[in-house]
């Protein structure tokens, strides 16, 4: 039964003449953006922070958030932070951030393809308790890598540090350590990657028999691996500050 206007109007509705009905709330389509993005200070023209952008701050011009977005910097012209990246900060021109908590620099002229010359530095880590190699996690977050994008050359730079927490074997102790470089360059041609590496161990204490890290890529993947291995029943807490140097060509390799 359509309630009349008394009864509408009764519990606090609006009634509708002209539709004969009895409205509760009245859909805005502005609504949605304006719930999805708060907090946001945009200083300069052209910027732009596409739905579900949160406490972003722009300083700069033609600047874009994709969406999807948390806590991000932007400081320059024509940057960009992919869709669904938090906490991430972008200076220069032509930045292009992918990863959530990195910081990239770009250095590119302003109508050159996003990403084409720039630095970005982000962290790997993860716990392991087993002698066998382990993918370490961009973040600690199980499954995320870094993606490599299509014909685009990448240095890289990582310095990784292992520590043991615990663990029931017997030889060794927690505050037992090791570290190590591993640099070399990666390379995606039309999605095909591969990588050249070497690797310096830098400083170790007590027990690290089989303690190891080796950069590589997921195959014919795109993605960036820091694979670790640690010893059987010893925990280990790994964790990898790893900085890049990027061209992203923009032709096929």
């Amino acid at each position: 039964m359509r309630a009349n206007q008394v009864t509408c109007e009764a519990y606090g509705y609006t009634y509708n003449r002209a539709t004969g009905t009895c409205n509760s709330f009245r859909y805005n389509t502005n609504l949605e953006t304006n719930i999805n993005n708060i907090n946001n200070t945009n200083n300069g023209s052209g910027n732009a922070n596409e739905l579900g952008s949160n406490t972003i701050q722009i300083n700069g011009t033609q600047n874009t958030t994709k969406g999807f977005n948390n806590n991000c910097l932007i400081n320059g012209d024509r940057n960009e932070i992919a869709n669904s990246v938090n906490n991430a900060t972008v200076f220069g021109t032509r930045g292009e951030a992918t990863a959530t908590n990195s910081t990239v620099l770009g250095c590119t002229e302003s109508d050159s393809l996003l990403g084409f010359k720039q630095s970005m530095h982000l962290m790997y880590g993860r716990q392991t308790t087993t002698s066998g190699w382990n993918a370490s996690y961009l973040n600690n977050t199980t499954a995320s890598f870094l993606n490599v994008p299509d014909n685009t050359a990448m240095y890289f730079h990582a310095e990784v540090v292992a520590v043991r927490i615990g663990g029931t074997a017997a030889a060794g102790a927690p505050g037992d350590f090791a570290s190590w470089v591993e640099r070399g360059v990666i390379i995606n041609k039309s999605g095909v990657t591969s990588i050249a590496r070497e690797r310096d161990v830098i400083k170790s204490s007590g027990t690290v028999t089989g303690w190891l890290t080796q950069s590589a890529v997921s195959g014919s993947h795109t993605n960036f691996l820091l694979n670790v291995k640690g010893a059987v029943n010893v925990t280990i807490e790994w964790a990898g500050n790893i900085r890049f140097t990027q061209i992203k060509t923009g032709v096929a390799l």
